[in-house]
């Protein structure tokens, strides 16, 4: 999964909206897989929209494959557009079932 991460990164990066940034940082903090710092740390005011994509995916990525799975479904539940455009919508029917992959 971080390796499929890897694989949409730069995509990931010129077409994430800053409120889907915004959400999956809630979502991963949540589920404790981010730290209130690590957050902060994303959402840096001197960023670009485009440097916090790239901290997001970079961080989650580092992470393993927990955090790699939480941020695709993140993606997919958020934005089913950019998802699409990705090459993620292959799995989207199993979106929201515990366990689909």
């Amino acid at each position: 999964l971080a390796e499929e991460l890897r694989r949409i990164r730069s995509e990931f990066v010129k077409g994430v909206s800053d409120p889907v940034i915004k959400g999956l940082l809630d979502d991963l903090y949540h589920h404790e897989v981010f730290s209130s710092e690590e957050k902060d740390s994303v959402m840096e005011e001197k960023r670009s929209r485009a440097d916090q994509a790239r901290c997001l995916i970079d961080t989650v990525i580092g992470k393993g494959e927990r955090a790699s799975q939480m941020m695709i479904d993140g993606i997919k539940e958020r934005d089913k557009h950019l998802c699409i455009n990705l090459g993620l919508s292959s799995s989207l029917a199993g979106v929201g079932e515990a366990g689909s992959v």
